[in-house]
């Protein structure tokens, strides 16, 4: 690792904000957060504390509890007819007039990490909601830089002579370079400079008074081309993938992604062997990083090894926040390597068609909005094997359980529970579950 006075002074860059934003997201210390980036803890506490947002409200009635509730004793501040304490409003609009009203600030933003980041108590929290986000983060620090740097840097009396000096000539037809070659001694700035007051018309003389420049058109600026490189997709991008296949082009090949229910609720972890179009859907509490590896655990302790192996030699996903520990999905706790996993590049579903596509069953089953609460693995199962009981124009006519019979180990239908429906009893609509 390179010494941190080798990176002082050099401002923090969008990537290196990126990497703040995911370490405070999986609780990183300050000190390990500026180890990662080689930077001072100042710093990084300077950073977030300056460039921290307050999250919306969602609703007007949403209002923040007041920290003097347990001994306010305030009554009739909206009706003289009401005989209740106004902390005891239902519709809290009391709060909105009180003039003793104080929200109550929560202790985590008085302290690192300043921020509601990776809090696990978001969800329940009535305290006022502060995060840090790169791309916010980097906007307000691109601002300052431009702000800063506005105006001009010359008194108002050397301005003054400057534009005696330069407009007459300029009027009578002459260029600055001409000008400049011959009064440089008597001139504060150099050449570039000139044209650049000419730009921000604070001289008399005017850029249609320059001849040539007028006949030039603005000049276009290259698009960056620079893109950021996330740490969890380095020698894991799309690219990567099809380098890999084209090595190994015998290698299955399976997709993964999340299907929501309600925000916040319950989602399904979801497989798709593209030889055979089985898709699997387990059921986790939430959409994190560990819900993901305990659900892998499981399939791979309830498989076993080898075939573990042999079924998911390769998993494409897509760069959901779910999804940024490769390593817990590709090792086990032994730290024995059991798959390979690869990323779609960013916005491009595309890329990974076949189980977005066949997400379509599962919304037959569980409609957009419907809450997974109530569900259990056992459901989830079933609805899998409804699923993957019907058959597909796609396949010719026959199933995906037929063909995951010829093509997968019969013990991964067999310890996960997946049997074939009969055909006339395929169900595909809500009522499966009920």
């Amino acid at each position: 690792m390179k010494n941190k006075k080798a990176n002082k002074g050099k401002h923090l860059t969008l990537e290196d904000r990126h990497n703040i934003e995911d370490a405070l997201s999986q609780k990183f210390s300050l000190k390990a957060i500026a180890d990662r980036l080689e930077k001072d803890p100042t710093t990084i506490s300077k950073e977030i504390r300056r460039n921290r947002i307050t999250s919306r409200r969602n609703s007007t009635t949403d209002i923040i509890g007041c920290e003097k509730r347990r001994e306010c004793t305030m009554k009739n501040l909206c009706s003289k007819s009401c005989h209740h304490l106004c902390k005891k409003c239902p519709t809290l609009n009391c709060l909105k007039i009180c003039p003793n009203y104080s929200p109550i600030k929560c202790q985590t933003l008085l302290r690192f990490p300043h921020v509601c980041n990776g809090c696990a108590r978001i969800n329940g929290c009535r305290s006022e909601k502060q995060y840090y986000r790169a791309k916010v983060a980097d906007a307000n620090y691109q601002d300052l830089l431009k702000s800063s740097r506005e105006g001009i840097d010359i008194m108002p009396h050397e301005l003054s002579k400057l534009d005696d000096l330069i407009s007459p000539r300029v009027l009578k037809g002459q260029s600055l370079t001409h000008i400049f070659a011959n009064h440089h001694d008597e001139i504060p700035c150099s050449e570039r400079t000139l044209y650049n007051y000419f730009d921000q018309n604070i001289l008399t003389a005017r850029n249609i008074d320059l001849p040539r420049k007028v006949k030039y058109k603005p000049r276009k600026k290259a698009p960056d081309q620079t893109k950021r490189v996330q740490p969890h997709r380095l020698g894991r991008t799309y690219d990567d993938f099809k380098a890999f296949i084209e090595l190994n082009p015998e290698t299955s090949i399976v997709e993964m992604d999340t299907v929501y229910g309600r925000k916040g609720g319950k989602v399904l972890l979801t497989f798709f062997f593209r030889k055979c179009s089985l898709m699997l859907a387990f059921l986790m509490e939430s959409c994190t990083q560990e819900c993901v590896k305990t659900a892998i655990d499981w399939i791979y302790d309830e498989l076993g090894m080898d075939v573990f192996r042999n079924s998911f030699p390769v998993v494409l996903t897509d760069n959901g926040s779910e999804f940024k520990s490769p390593e817990s999905i590709e090792y086990d706790d032994k730290g024995l390597e059991r798959t390979k996993v690869f990323y779609c590049d960013p916005m491009s579903s595309y890329q990974k068609p076949h189980i977005e596509k066949n997400h379509e069953y599962i919304r037959y089953i569980l409609p957009k909005g419907r809450t997974f609460k109530m569900l259990t693995q056992e459901k989830v199962t079933l609805a899998m094997n409804h699923i993957n009981s019907a058959a597909r124009a796609s396949l010719n006519g026959t199933t995906p359980f037929k063909l995951a019979q010829l093509l997968l180990d019969a013990s991964l239908l067999e310890k996960l529970s997946l049997i074939e429906i009969p055909a006339d009893e395929v169900h595909l609509k809500p009522a499966l579950l009920k």
